[in-house]
């Protein structure tokens, strides 16, 4: 049987061999280090094969019960799950950028009565484990998203046609629109806003999707606003990283908040919302899909994770490490003037990016 994924997904079976086999998962601080003290006692983790067959793997001292729909069918040694996390990273490390294969694999899956890299996921929660907290007693079953560094950096929220923001153009022409849309250089977009505002100035309108105008209001009343400024700051090559981008917010406080700090705490909202599950075109009602929070397979692949317990940590750990990124205009239909009832818009496109 071949088996073939790109690096994050072969990264998210890594990250459950890893988890069995050490049987803890630790603590992430605000740099992605780990705190050795502080971790969490792992009881199972749960996995659905298909639509009709759950595995439960039931975490021992020396060993993991393999369970089919509560019917214990196999029995992985530590041992045997050290072997094969060493063989998965190598072949995680020196696999190609794209799709690849790595020999042993799937035996090991076999093993593991597992026949596809990735979990069954509707949502954000790419593993489910149940815990053990040591401090309360309490074991609560609880989805985590994965992130791996493994690969090229993932996005954290994909550009579409639901993350355009639109934005009214003025003192510009017919000619000028003309003139405007058919600049087609190497970096047509920056020369057209550019362009733009060498003879007019932009206004944030609205949002293009409701659906995700509404999820913003969810997080802040004036989300899509703060976004929006961001949004022209980052298309006029002002700055590209979140951390940068909050500073301009922070010196030209454009909603006249009373001190510094606001847009930061208000951003952080933003990012950990999108890393826990809200999707822009998905109505959401501000609970978290990933309700345990992100995991991350490190670089040495060390695997760690920012638990909803240390938010704070998590939130600023998004801060300092995304950017946004420009995605294809023709794709996502942006970066072109266009004319409605004899106004001149723009649409501006949404798109962030681990660094």
């Amino acid at each position: 049987m071949k088996i073939s994924g790109n690096k994050g997904e072969w990264s998210e079976l890594y990250a459950l061999i890893d988890l069995l086999y050490t049987g803890k998962l630790y603590a992430a601080d605000e740099n992605a280090d780990r705190i050795s003290d502080i971790y969490f006692p792992i009881l199972r983790i749960l996995r659905q094969k298909d639509a009709d067959s759950q595995i439960d793997y039931i975490l021992r001292d020396n060993d993991v019960d393999v369970l089919m729909n509560g019917a214990k069918v196999s029995s992985l040694s530590k041992s045997y799950l050290k072997k094969i996390k060493s063989i998965i990273f190598n072949g995680i490390t020196s696999g190609a950028e794209r799709s690849f294969e790595i020999q042993g694999a799937p035996e090991a899956m076999d093993e593991m009565h597992i026949d596809k890299i990735k979990a069954s996921s509707t949502d954000k929660a790419d593993i489910i484990l149940q815990i053990h907290d040591i401090h309360t007693g309490y074991e609560p079953i609880c989805g985590f998203s994965i992130k791996s560094e493994l690969g090229n950096a993932p996005t954290l929220l994909n550009a579409s046609g639901a993350t355009n923001f639109i934005y009214e153009i003025k003192g510009v022409t017919d000619k000028d629109m003309d003139r405007i849309n058919a600049i087609d250089t190497r970096n047509k977009i920056l020369d057209r806003m550019a362009e733009i505002s060498k003879i007019g100035s932009m206004n944030f309108v609205r949002t293009a999707n409701s659906t995700f105008a509404a999820n913003l209001m969810l997080i802040d009343s004036y989300m899509d606003d703060i976004i929006a400024v961001m949004l022209l700051d980052y298309y006029q090559d002002k700055a590209s990283t979140c951390r940068d981008l909050v500073a301009l917010l922070e010196e030209k406080n454009p909603l006249g908040y009373p001190r510094k700090g606001f847009y930061e705490y208000k951003m952080k909202k933003f990012l950990c919302s999108v890393a826990l599950g809200m999707m822009p075109s998905k109505e959401w009602d501000g609970q978290d899909e990933a309700n345990g929070g992100y995991v991350i397979v490190k670089e040495d692949g060390d695997v760690l994770a920012y638990h909803i317990y240390n938010r704070g940590a998590f939130e600023t750990y998004l801060l300092n490490n995304t950017k946004l990124e420009r995605g294809s205009t023709s794709r996502h239909g942006f970066a072109s003037i266009f004319k409605d009832n004899e106004k001149f818009y723009i649409n501006l496109n949404l798109q962030i990016r681990f660094v």
